[in-house]
């Protein structure tokens, strides 16, 4: 990026801008365009900022979905509109002021894949480029932005394919995924024998996920509907779900039902003991950590749980409040605090740092965020992560590898990396505890190894991948 882009995407004036309501802009747009400038120029994430951006706002319930789904569908869909965009604005986006550019990706939202009359799509994005960035900048958003309306979604989608250079790429245009997320998603179908379901799977990625809902266990009882699967989980009744979440004083939270399911399962693996040791080693935000906590306090159960970030740690801690009993919270790289305590605990979740593949339902931007060298980096953080809790566990104890990404580098790459360095370890298996959890039977592709890997399309949940490795005393 260079200066005066840096400049528009940073200076106080355009923070200052932020808080000045632009002439002829609905509060909705103004709320999305400042949500699409914090998860470009901050790294913010879009499901963090967003909720809170709508209260501050007043948004009526009508405003906040409509800031809602214009912000969403800017940036699920952020590679297809920056083809067009760059060929309606005769330049590459790398070459458009940052803050001109997402009020482009929103404008062109609204004409490509919304019902918003065209006319106002263009002028409150112009009134909104002028306030906030000055005539110059306007003249061009309204320039690109008129071309763009010239054409149907059809015939730009016809454009911008027209030009791909492969099918993936042609696909990636389509369904606005990166080629090479197309590609792991495609391999990892692959290693379950369903190449054939990959374009269902990206149109699984790009629908609003429903809003499920976890009941803690011994604390609450779930609602309905009830999710088919995990047996705390249920669905939202519709309205806001942080209703719900304050009249339960905490019992009931947001938690998507694959999620539940991966903490049940450590849980299930084998029978409780009063008096186990059990851990979290990358808590935050502390979803899992407060249903293992649950579970915890009816077993008569000691957890602890750790997570590096302190802004994430505190997420954790206010996950824990509903939960009675303590449960310490360290902050230390897991790595490190697991060495420190060899043998010390009997099960341990390693919900591992990720790429996130398995929820850009929730989390769109996470598509174009990451890059294939990501994973080579991560892939070496989460074995050495597994390989650490393992050695952290007693002999007998259980450890749940856990990642929020189908990437076979993340997955089964991972665990079968630690496996071939290590003798004192058994893999359990995995898809027959889940299945035993789960209220109704569960389409789970069998590879022969006993690890679980979800999906999107497959069961409406993100794509988590489990195993559950099971260590032992050498030579036994």
């Amino acid at each position: 990026m260079s200066a005066p882009q840096r400049r528009h995407a940073r200076t106080p004036a355009d923070r200052q801008g932020r808080s000045v309501a632009p002439r002829g802009v609905q509060p909705a747009r103004r709320v999305a365009y400042d949500v699409l400038r914090a998860v470009s120029a901050d790294d913010a994430y879009a499901n963090l900022v967003l909720p809170s951006a709508i209260r501050e706002a007043g948004l009526s319930p009508q405003d906040a979905g409509l800031a809602t789904e214009l912000t969403y569908g800017a940036l699920r869909r952020r590679g297809t509109y920056d083809a067009v965009i760059a060929t309606a604005a005769g330049r590459p986006v790398e070459d458009i002021d940052p803050a001109v550019l997402d009020a482009l990706r929103l404008a062109t939202h609204q004409l490509l894949s919304t019902r918003v009359a065209s006319h106002a799509a263009v002028n409150e994005s112009v009134n909104l480029v002028s306030s906030r960035l000055g005539r110059g900048p306007a003249g061009f958003t309204n320039a690109v932005l008129r071309r763009i309306s010239r054409d149907t979604p059809g015939e730009w989608q016809e454009h911008i394919e027209a030009a791909a250079r492969s099918d993936d790429e042609r696909l990636g245009l389509r369904t606005a995924h990166p080629v090479w997320v197309i590609r792991a998603l495609r391999r990892a179908l692959a290693s379950e024998g369903r190449t054939g379901e990959l374009e269902e799977l990206l149109e699984a990625d790009n629908a609003a996920p429903e809003v499920t809902l976890v009941a803690l266990p011994g604390l609450a009882e779930p609602g309905e509907p009830r999710r088919p699967y995990a047996p705390t989980a249920f669905a939202s009744p519709g309205g806001d779900p942080h209703e719900a979440i304050s009249a339960s004083g905490g019992t009931v939270r947001v938690q998507d039902e694959g999620s539940q399911l991966v903490a049940l399962a450590l849980a299930a693996a084998a029978p409780i003991t009063a008096g186990e040791r059990w851990l979290d080693l990358c808590a935050g935000p502390g979803g899992k950590t407060a249903l293992l906590a649950a579970i915890a306090h009816q077993h008569e159960v000691t957890l602890e749980a750790n997570e590096l970030v302190p802004t994430r740690a505190r997420l954790v801690r206010n996950a824990l409040k509903a939960v009675p009993g303590e449960v310490v919270v360290h902050e230390q790289d897991g790595r490190e605090l697991a060495a420190s305590r060899p043998g010390a605990f009997d099960r341990i979740l390693v919900d591992a740092p990720c790429t996130g593949l398995g929820a850009l339902r929730r989390r769109p931007e996470a598509r174009w965020r990451k890059s294939p060298s990501d994973v080579a980096e991560l892939a070496a953080l989460q074995a050495e992560l597994l390989d650490e809790a393992l050695n952290a566990v007693a002999p007998g104890g259980i450890v749940a590898y856990v990642t929020c990404s189908p990437h076979l580098a993340e997955t089964s790459g991972v665990v079968a990396d630690v496996l071939r360095t290590r003798t004192d370890v058994t893999e359990l298996d995995a898809r027959a505890v889940v299945a035993d959890i789960a209220s109704s039977p569960m389409d789970l592709a069998d590879d022969g190894t006993g690890r679980v890997q979800l999906w999107p399309h497959r069961h409406g949940t993100d794509a988590m991948f489990l195993a559950l490795l099971q260590r032992h005393s050498e030579g036994e």
